[in-house]
């Protein structure tokens, strides 16, 4: 049978585990009653192509062994090789559950790199988009764990808040999955009149639908005791992980990037951060239902106290003039054609930003040599990180188990392997 280059560099994570459990354990007779079980890549409860190797001693998990990449795109790479704008839309491919945010995020840290502020109200759409992001990601989130553990009407019911939120994103971008709507510098395009009144009809709606989630799952027995004291992640190894988003909150640590580092005026919007107390896949669930309450707050203020003006910065060196002067104007049509072939200007320099996303810290980490094109780029995925927990917590969880701590965890392979 024929073999690759990488199998005989790279043992297979099963041979791994069976050989590691050998070196360990040489005189041990029952080696050989474990069994070793390939959970994916191919398996709806790892959300994705995520493999897990688990050795298992009857029903018990004695090892775990993530094997992850099965989906790697080189996306940093990527990025070292095109203009800063043009990098846009593979953020979207990134937690492809929340693009808008994803694509806020990016744009944060190139603006950060080249010393700008967008001004108020093109922070306050930011806002917006990243606020609906993080009720579509925990939707998701929330109604692929409760599918997982048999919860089929939850599913339905976040599904079609969904939905709406995608009406929003078409409405915003004219996109409704891969939206590319931000731009260094500002938006692609100012929102609508028609945006707001939908945007409140969703607002009204959203809360009594939430509710009736809450009330089929929170107090529901097979939920609770599926989740309640499974998983439990302590907050001295949430710190040592470095965990970030709901599954650092949900074992009892108040850190947001919002409130700790504030960005996009967040320190301005009256909203509270829902923390855990026992770190398990029940407190993991209860921060995600209580955040969308909380985003739900700040939508409703945003809207409220919208404020007029320009959306993008006025750095007319570096960003697209406007479009009726770029087709009326020789100066502008030039000046367009100059921005898009040859990208901004960025000064040379390091910088790091981070955004608080629905699965966690998202950071961009920017080395610029000047021009418009990055010399490094790398991106602290908060999936990735996240995982790299299970080695630690997965063991003495039973095989059932395994699917509610992943649905807890709440990730997104996309951005995992990037």
């Amino acid at each position: 049978m024929a073999f690759t280059t990488r199998e005989i560099e790279s043992p297979d994570p099963a041979t791994r585990v069976i050989e590691a459990d050998r070196a360990l354990h040489p005189q041990s007779d029952d080696i050989g009653e474990k069994m070793v079980l390939n959970m994916g890549p191919s398996h709806p409860a790892t959300h994705g192509v995520l493999r897990l190797v688990l050795e298992l001693d009857g029903e018990m998990i004695t090892k775990a062994v993530p094997e992850v990449g099965y989906l790697h795109r080189g996306d940093e790479k990527i990025a070292e090789n095109m203009q800063y704008n043009q990098f846009v839309p593979y953020t979207d491919r990134l937690d492809y559950l929340a693009p808008l945010s994803n694509n806020v995020a990016y744009a944060l840290a190139v603006e950060k790199l080249m010393g700008w502020e967008v001004p108020p109200r093109g922070r306050a759409i930011r806002v917006i988009c990243c606020e609906l992001g993080r009720i579509q990601a925990h939707l998701m989130g929330i109604g692929a764990m409760a599918l997982d553990l048999g919860a089929l009407t939850v599913f339905m019911y976040t599904f079609e808040q969904r939905e709406k939120i995608y009406n929003l994103c078409e409405v915003i971008s004219g996109a409704r999955f891969t939206t590319s709507y931000t731009r260094v510098g500002g938006q692609i395009r100012d929102l609508g009149p028609e945006f707001f009144p939908q945007l409140q009809e969703f607002i009204d709606r959203f809360t009594p639908s939430l509710n009736e989630c809450d009330r089929l799952l929170t107090r529901n027995r097979i939920f609770v005791d599926r989740t309640r004291d499974i998983g439990v992640i302590a907050r001295d190894r949430a710190i040592a992980y470095a965990l970030s988003g709901p599954n650092l909150r949900g074992s009892g640590i108040e850190h947001d990037l919002r409130r700790k580092h504030p960005y996009l005026d967040y320190e301005h919007y009256d909203f509270e951060i829902p923390i855990g107390s026992a770190g398990d896949c029940y407190d993991r669930y209860l921060c995600r239902i209580e955040e969308m309450r909380q985003s739900i707050r700040i939508l409703q203020q945003v809207k409220d106290k919208m404020p007029g003006g320009p959306i993008n910065v006025a750095d007319w060196k570096n960003t697209q003039p406007p479009k009726a002067r770029v087709m009326t104007k020789m100066e502008e049509l030039i000046h367009h054609f100059i921005v898009v072939t040859e990208g901004l200007k960025a000064p040379p320099g390091e910088i790091y930003f981070a955004a608080e996303n629905p699965k966690g810290e998202l950071g961009f980490y920017i080395n610029s040599r000047g021009g418009g094109v990055p010399y490094r780029l790398k991106i602290r995925s908060p999936s990735f990180v996240n995982l790299s927990i299970l080695p630690e917590l997965l063991p003495g969880a039973s095989l059932s188990d395994v699917v509610a701590i992943l649905g807890s965890l709440d990730f997104v392979m996309g951005e995992c392997d990037r």
